[in-house]
């Protein structure tokens, strides 16, 4: 009678985007993160790139503090959009408004039947 041997997993790590990435990759980076248009994404980007340069410093480059930061760029964090503003022209940014194309735009008529719950 043969027995087998155990093999010991390895423990898993999070993953973390800004061990990968260094300050001139994060302005494609965050336009990639929001290329589909899901903005929730955003939050969570902007700590991996915060991550990227360090807390402290970005708070130096926008004038807020790291307690700020932190909260803000916290899972269930909100940002002001002054303060969204700030963070992405420490990383040389800016907000833009863009057309939606047409086939992910809501139709009025999809519209309200999302709202009627159709």
């Amino acid at each position: 009678m043969t027995t087998g041997t155990t093999t010991k997993h390895a423990a898993s790590t999070e993953f973390r985007a800004a061990n990968y990435l260094q300050a001139e990759d994060v302005p494609g980076f965050l336009a990639e993160a929001l290329h589909d248009g899901d903005h929730r994404v955003l939050p969570p980007a902007l700590r991996a790139a915060a991550d990227v340069i360090g807390m402290s410093e970005l708070a130096k480059m926008t004038g807020l503090s790291r307690e700020t930061l932190y909260r803000t760029l916290s899972e269930k964090g909100n940002p002001r959009l002054d303060t969204l503003a700030a963070i992405l022209s420490a990383f040389g940014l800016r907000l833009a408004v863009a057309p939606i194309p047409r086939r992910k735009r809501a139709t009025p008529s999809r519209a309200k039947k999302a709202a009627a719950g159709a």
